[in-house]
């Protein structure tokens, strides 16, 4: 009789409650809202946080789905404020010549990609000459003898710069009297040594194959897969065409694409003035309401206009690839339209020139949030033309990268303004961070080490590359979350676990915000959510 009363009083209360598509308990739910609430439960339903809060939630709600976290983190997903989620894709099926430290190790990763794969134009990523013995750019002389008749074409990875044989040389019609504005073609003497640098990289993208819609699908799916288990959900797409946004469209309408993607639009005429004229696009999983425009290329390539010469290269001061006139008359055109201005600006002299447009376009402006990507190295006396209407979007990961030159390439004192993120964060409020993938690595677990700890993964240097521009972490958190949704005018549907908001949120395995330093590079993504579907899973049925 006793069983029978407790069966009916279990029915009787499970009747009560209401009835929602996802619980998640026993967890340590950090909301990253205005007061950084933590929470031990949520529940989702129509894809949207219906509840988020404590115990009581199993009293108060029933599912079919019922996750227990096991005392887990759970943060809002990771946002990536500036990444290159289409091109990702399609470099996993490219010769990798990542980590490489040499020219002669780079040519036998391609001599052996073509012994395996046999392709008719072979594409490759990755090389880095400053990691090599010898750090001048390579010449392509041993790339003509292995490859006399296949074209070749290897980007640096800054993709800055390339590296092609003469036979893509010849195919690009590309000789001693080619010129490029914005851009170098290296030489030694009268020979081309095979060295594209910005601009005239151009010329080899015309004869690179296109690849069939087929092809872009499939790397779209590859680059998702990826992104999931690295706990992305919403990715800033640093400069796509239109065909390429209306692709990624059409796959998120059909559901293969279930990742949510803020598209920069690419600074090329048909694209910017098809989405001009038609005005921002929104979906659920899509916004298309900003530009992205290049000032100047990298400092790894020597493309990053400076103020004062390289430190390493007496009497060059670097590329502008988009003429100071143009980048003020694009925006003040685009001052006058709902479309963020979002600027490639690395070099000193090339951020004056971006905080400079904007000052000028943006004077009448309340909240125009417009963007400078990457903002790496800042005159002293520039940083205080940030403010709140300007945005940093920078890549903590590039810091750890780059110092081990850096001083080499632009001196100590242009060194000791460089990468100063929590300087940027005073002066602007906000700051975004991504990782400019395949640049760097995908992971924004390092992301996340690089921008408070300042190391790379071997844990160098042991006491921090310039410490007074760490982030501390729940800033550095922030800056992956609700940070990142505000500078994509998201911050009311996504970034913080709140009631109401899309359910986009992550489980690790690991505490980012209380973990030991040393813990938080082995930290794995446990599970990934969007919109309360579980995307990504290593634990949890």
């Amino acid at each position: 009789m006793r069983k029978k009363l407790l069966f009916l009083l279990l029915i009787f209360l499970t009747s009560c409650s209401e009835k929602v598509d996802l619980i998640v308990h026993n967890a340590t739910i950090y909301s990253v809202d205005s007061n950084y609430t933590k929470y031990s439960s949520l529940a989702v339903k129509d894809g949207k946080f219906k509840y988020v809060g404590g115990d009581e939630i199993l009293s108060n709600f029933s599912s079919q789905n019922i996750i227990n976290a096991q005392g887990l983190p759970i943060y809002p997903g990771f946002i990536d404020s500036h990444a290159h989620f289409y091109d990702l894709g399609f470099y996993i099926n490219q010769v990798d010549l990542k980590n490489t430290k040499s020219i002669e190790e780079v040519i036998d990763r391609v001599v052996e990609f073509d012994a395996e794969k046999n392709p008719n134009f072979i594409l490759g990523r990755g090389w880095d000459q400053n990691d090599w013995n010898n750090k001048t750019f390579p010449t392509n002389t041993q790339l003509n003898e292995m490859f006399p008749d296949k074209p070749v074409v290897l980007r640096r990875i800054d993709g800055h710069a390339y590296l092609v044989n003469d036979s893509a040389l010849k195919l690009a019609g590309i000789n001693n009297l080619t010129k490029v504005e914005g851009g170098e073609i290296l030489k030694i003497g009268n020979k081309l040594t095979g060295v594209l640098i910005d601009n005239s990289m151009r010329l080899v993208d015309n004869i690179i194959p296109e690849p069939t819609k087929e092809e872009s699908i499939q790397a779209l799916l590859s680059a998702q897969d990826l992104a999931f288990k690295y706990g992305l959900t919403t990715i800033s797409d640093a400069g796509l065409t239109k065909e390429q946004i209306y692709l990624i469209d059409e796959l998120q309408k059909d559901g293969a694409l279930k990742i949510k993607i803020y598209a920069m639009i690419e600074n090329d005429p048909s694209s910017l003035e098809h989405f001009l004229e038609l005005g921002p696009y929104k979906t659920d999983r899509l916004n298309v309401r900003s530009v992205k425009v290049y000032v100047d290329g990298a400092l790894g390539s020597r493309g990053a206009l400076l103020i004062d010469d390289y430190s390493d290269r007496t009497g060059f001061k670097g590329i502008i690839r988009t003429p100071i006139d143009s980048v003020n008359k694009l925006a003040l055109r685009l001052s006058g339209t709902k479309f963020q201005m979002n600027t490639h600006a690395i070099g000193d002299k090339a951020n004056r020139i971006v905080l400079n447009a904007y000052r000028d376009a943006l004077f009448d402006f309340r909240d125009p949030r417009w963007r400078i990507e990457h903002a790496q190295v800042i005159a002293e006396e520039d940083i205080e033309l940030f403010n709140p209407k300007i945005i940093p979007s920078v890549q903590p990961t590039h810091a750890t990268s780059d110092m081990y030159w850096l001083n080499d390439r632009i001196g100590q004192n242009r060194a000791n303004y460089a990468y100063a993120y929590q300087e940027l964060l005073k002066k602007s409020k906000v700051i975004a961070f991504g990782t400019d993938f395949p640049v760097e690595d995908i992971s924004p677990i390092m992301t996340f080490y690089s921008a408070v700890y300042r190391k790379d993964i071997e844990g160098y240097p042991e006491s921090g590359f310039q410490m007074e521009n760490s982030i501390n972490r729940f800033d550095a958190l922030t800056a992956m979350t609700s940070w990142g949704a505000y500078a994509n005018f998201e911050e009311d549907e996504k970034g913080s676990i709140e009631v109401g908001k899309d359910a986009d949120f992550i489980i690790l395995d690991n505490d980012l915000l209380t973990s030991d330093e040393n813990r938080i590079p082995l930290t794995n993504i446990v599970a990934t959510f969007i919109n309360g579907e579980l995307v990504f899973n290593r634990r949890f049925n």
